[in-house]
């Protein structure tokens, strides 16, 4: 497949396209800062592009394309709605290249607490956390309003508690849903799961909860 890679300068990111070429896929990473960016290979070429929501900025970069996927999201309290600006400007620049599939990072606390789920997720990590990281939250919760309003086949994977452990392969995953028990997962096995739900008709149009 033919695929652009947002955020590729970022955890996940940089995982997905790592991912992509080893498995054989031609790339375009699309970077704010290409001198961030220090990953190279003959299937892999690499798009400037210093604002992401300007979505005139961002024709003709996935012209051949046949998916998208970002890894874009607010690092952290302060950096405003990053996720949803960035998306509503993907979304309409994926219209004008006729490229229909989308893959994007989420994040659990967006999704509901799951049947069965411990006390310490119900009432005291999920709870704390949603109500410290408010904005985020808002903002991908927003992403995943424009996404349900899109003609694209979306789908969004919602990690829980994100670590830089290595690539395994092995972890658990809920369709509309999120993991119940569950606390963690790498950088490296959420950009597995989202190329694993690229050509999996199942989770078009839905979220994916993931986790160990």
């Amino acid at each position: 497949m033919r695929l652009t890679v947002f955020g590729a300068t970022g955890g996940i990111g940089r995982e997905v396209v790592r991912q992509a070429l080893d498995s054989g896929h031609k790339l375009t990473a699309v970077v704010r800062d290409p001198g961030r960016f220090d990953l190279r290979h003959a299937a892999l070429s690499v798009a400037a592009v210093p604002n992401l929501t300007d979505p005139d900025g961002l024709l003709g970069i996935m012209d051949g394309s046949d998916a998208a996927l970002s890894g874009v999201g607010p690092r952290g309290r302060r950096d405003g709605p990053v996720a949803s600006t960035t998306t509503a400007a993907m979304l309409r620049a994926m219209e004008a290249s006729g490229v229909r599939r989308f893959v994007a990072v989420s994040a659990a606390p967006v999704g509901p607490v799951p049947p069965g789920d411990s006390v310490l997720n119900r009432r005291i990590l999920f709870p704390f956390i949603g109500a410290l990281l408010r904005d985020v939250y808002a903002d991908l919760a927003a992403m995943e309003d424009e996404l349900r309003r899109s003609g694209t086949d979306w789908t969004v994977v919602r990690p829980p508690k994100l670590t830089n452990k290595p690539l395994t392969g092995k972890y658990r995953t809920v369709v509309d849903g999120n993991v119940p028990r569950a606390y963690s997962i790498s950088r490296a096995d959420t950009a597995h799961a989202m190329l694993a739900a690229l050509d999996d008709p199942a989770t078009f149009g839905r979220a994916v909860g993931v986790a160990y």
